[in-house]
């Protein structure tokens, strides 16, 4: 493919505003593009409009107000990026495609759209009928952002998924075609989770007993996620064994959660450390014995990927698709009692099974920014040559 422009549009990046996983994935695919020799431009907020240039990408970071509701700070953030674009877009010289990611940019990119005739893929990494738990909310905000997600679906000349299960979940919502539908995993840089640590030293840092078998949740504290499942299928794995259950992360259900492991009276074999430093997160990964994610709705999962980077087993939900079962980890229903078999299936399998390595060697050959990128530049291809048949520009 010849090399050519891109613009990637999003609301949070490694370098500027972060807020969850979007931040690595555009950040990483951005590198990747940059080092396959192509010109990679990410427009996205910050708290000062700043232009810099990262990894040989081209950052251009505008201050955002953010007072207000989401979808008040969205619009804010679009017009900032439009006249952005259009300075960028003077200097520099025409773009060949635009890529945004999720319903965030969806304003600004069908405004680009309209005005210079120029296609744009949009990346779904979840929907806001998922981030519900697989409910419609009925308020306002959650209606204009549904309707984001379907017009940045209608108005795009291709859609990325990161899952099958997202694929089919916005197929379903918002009758996406297949035609302009591709399914292109989420990735992150193999190594950086793995660390030569002593599990026991971080374990007895947080009051734990070096021996005792650690069970990790680390996400957001929300329905979506599962995490009060995981704390009901705790008290049903402690009736059999001893462990412990770190739950990291912050989310309207962390409270609830505390309570319901009080009420459960497993509350000293849980840990809810809220909150925590990247450092923290991957000492964790590398400390504990398995991995859970209990998610009613997961797009993705990237903490499967973190997971097996480290080397861990992992219990899933029937939510998450990238697990193979009883291979890379154990696949549960989305309910206590099977979250509690399959946890204790892989404790009782410990030092004999290598769910984890092997992860580990699924995630080498099929989750690699390379590999995301090449097929992330078939998409472009195609985006610009069905812009050129329209624009009449092939002969």
């Amino acid at each position: 493919m010849k090399k050519i422009r891109i613009g990637l549009f999003t609301w949070e990046s490694l370098y500027s505003i972060r807020v969850g996983g979007i931040s690595p994935h555009v950040s990483e695919l951005s590198d990747a593009l940059a080092a396959e020799g192509h010109e990679v431009h990410l427009f996205t907020r910050d708290n000062e409009n700043k232009d810099e240039v990262i990894n040989g990408v081209y950052y251009h970071k505008i201050a955002c107000d953010q007072s207000g509701g989401i979808v008040e700070q969205m619009n804010r953030m679009c017009d900032g990026m439009y006249c952005r674009f259009l300075e960028v877009r003077e200097s520099a010289g025409e773009f060949d495609v635009l890529h945004g990611h999720d319903w965030h940019p969806v304003n600004v990119l069908c405004r680009i759209k309209t005005q210079f005739r120029l296609p744009f893929v949009l990346t779904f990494h979840s929907t806001e009928w998922g981030r519900n738990g697989n409910r419609h909310g009925d308020w306002w905000e959650a209606k204009e952002i549904s309707h984001r997600e379907w017009l940045g679906g209608y108005e795009s000349s291709e859609v990325i998924t990161t899952s099958t299960v997202l694929k089919e979940e916005i197929k379903y919502i918002y009758k996406i075609p297949d035609y302009k539908l591709w399914e292109i995993p989420n990735g992150i840089t193999v190594g950086k989770i793995k660390r030569k640590i002593d599990p026991g030293d971080v374990k007895r840092h947080y009051g734990i007993h070096p021996c005792l078998p650690v069970v990790l949740f680390t996400g957001r504290m929300s329905y979506q996620k599962g995490p009060d499942l995981l704390v009901e299928a705790a008290a049903k794995v402690l009736k059999k064994r001893d462990a412990q259950f770190v739950l990291i992360g912050e989310g309207d259900m962390r409270s609830q959660c505390e309570n319901q492991a009080h009420r459960l009276g497993i509350g000293n074999s849980c840990s809810f450390l809220g909150y925590a430093p990247d450092n923290t997160v991957i000492d964790w990964f590398n400390a504990c014995d398995l991995v859970c994610v209990p998610s009613r709705n997961e797009p993705f999962g990237i903490v499967v990927l973190e997971a097996w980077d480290a080397r861990k087993p992992v219990v899933a939900s029937d939510a998450v698709a990238l697990v193979e079962n009883f291979r890379t980890g154990v696949i549960a229903h989305k309910e206590p009692s099977s979250i509690a078999w399959g946890l204790n299936y892989v404790l009782e399998g410990l030092g004999r099974n290598r769910m984890g390595e092997k992860g580990y060697d699924l995630l080498k050959k099929r989750y690699n920014w390379k590999t995301i990128a090449e097929k992330t530049l078939e998409v472009y291809e195609k985006t610009v040559e069905k812009h050129d048949v329209m624009a009449g520009n092939v002969s």
